[in-house]
């Protein structure tokens, strides 16, 4: 392979923020492997499925890497090694559906137990993105619904529910009045911006303690949007990368293993193009699934009371979206970008905010960590009573991605284990 020279990037200036990050970018010489793996970005995807998994299906009895694989965990057997179980661990006080707000924040239980009054603070993904999102064109991406990621600030960042809006977003270019009306927005939003935080600093002189930390949330909420402002406007003349994949419509809710199959796919394409570097995806589960025909609620399966006829059918679709996972991680390893697989660099986070949906419990989360070049161990056993921080975890992943931290949420610590 040759080296890229010089003065081919500099002619190529204006069009290579375009372009995905390539090897013919890395250096050569002396260390050269050493210095490429640090300049090869790093990846993050964190999925949440809101009703659990029915355990005894999940864990293994055995610990470490030569674990006995459970009835859930034989459908990831090809990537064994690229994935780490963990059993024990969880976000402490956790309780009820509302948990699902503090999965990637690990915030104080206390602030989330009504969710008409949730107090959060910033989730993982977009901890990670304030640090390496100015290399793409979007930031991060909030993709399936749900309430994961939340900014600095613990405000609620939209998540797109429509599979047919993210593939326009990621992969078709406007028309030219279209760029030419969206550059005009862009201006127009600029402007209105600028007189909001001029009065909303005048008034902020003139009422009390309380309404200046609100007015500093409304300060806070403009800086970020007009830095995204300008991230758009840098990216707005730029080609979007194209995909061999026809567009998708938005399915029926029923077709629930038909929707998660498509965001994985979705998500592996706008890694794989470079368009962002940071997911969170919400994997909304309160539908029918059609199995071979055969229509299967899986909220009242998740929802079992004990009832052996419905654990059996809740296992046939959590199996399932097993399987959907492990093709995903597949589709991750398959993914050649020169050097390490996708996979590699991609810090894969799979879990649930619920372990039990039918006693709406959170301690002895289901967790994966999959990819990221950690060091996998099979599966780790923490106490399943006394459980370990997951925020534990979150500063591993943290440290992962060369963000030098030692805690984040309600950690005491750092997992060292992977």
């Amino acid at each position: 392979m040759s080296p890229l020279p010089r003065r081919t990037f500099l002619r190529s200036a204006g069009v290579v923020i375009g372009l995905p990050f390539l090897d013919a970018m890395l250096p050569t010489g002396l260390a050269a492997e050493r210095k490429a793996e640090a300049l090869r970005p790093r990846r993050m995807v964190l999925i949440n499925r809101p009703l659990g998994v029915h355990a005894p299906f999940f864990f293994p009895e055995q610990t470490g890497r030569d674990y006995a694989a459970s009835r859930y965990l034989k459908h990831l057997e090809p990537h064994r090694s690229d994935f780490t179980v963990f059993s024990g661990v969880s976000h402490l006080g956790y309780s009820g559906h509302g948990s699902g707000a503090g999965l990637l924040t690990g915030v104080e239980s206390k602030h989330i137990r009504s969710t008409n009054e949730i107090r959060n603070t910033i989730s993982l993904d977009q901890e990670v993105a304030g640090q390496v999102g100015s290399d793409t064109r979007y930031a991060s991406l909030a993709l399936g619904g749900g309430d994961l990621s939340w900014n600095r600030k613990g405000v609620r960042v939209p998540s797109e529910s429509r599979h047919s809006a993210v593939f326009q977003q990621l992969f078709v270019d406007g028309t030219p009045d279209e760029v030419a009306r969206q550059m005009r927005e862009i201006e127009a939003g600029r402007s209105i911006l600028d007189g909001v935080r001029d009065q909303a600093k005048a008034l902020s002189n003139a009422v009390g303690a309380d309404d200046r930390v609100r007015l500093d949330l409304l300060l806070s909420s403009i800086r970020e949007a007009e830095q995204q402002l300008q991230q758009d406007e840098a990216w707005v003349h730029k080609p979007k990368p194209k995909v061999d994949v026809k567009p998708y419509p938005d399915l029926a809710s029923e077709k629930m293993l038909e929707r998660e199959r498509r965001w994985y796919e979705l998500v592996r394409l706008a890694l794989q193009t470079d368009v962002t570097r940071v997911i969170s995806l919400y994997l909304h589960s309160h539908a029918n699934v059609d199995l071979g025909g055969r229509l299967i609620g899986h909220h009242d399966m998740s929802h079992h009371g004990r009832d052996e006829t419905k654990i059996e059918q809740l296992a046939l679709i959590e199996e399932a979206e097993l399987k959907l996972f492990n093709e995903f991680l597949g589709g991750l390893k398959g993914s050649d970008l020169g050097g390490p697989s996708l996979l590699d660099r991609t810090t894969v986070f799979f879990a649930s905010n619920l372990s039990n949906a039918s006693a709406h419990t959170c301690d002895n989360l289901p967790i994966i960590l999959a990819g990221g070049g950690f060091r996998h161990g099979g599966h780790l056993a923490f106490d399943r009573k006394e459980n370990t921080p997951l925020s534990n975890l979150f500063v591993r992943m943290l440290q992962q991605h060369g963000i030098e931290t030692d805690r984040f949420g309600t950690s005491m610590g750092v997992l060292s284990e992977v």
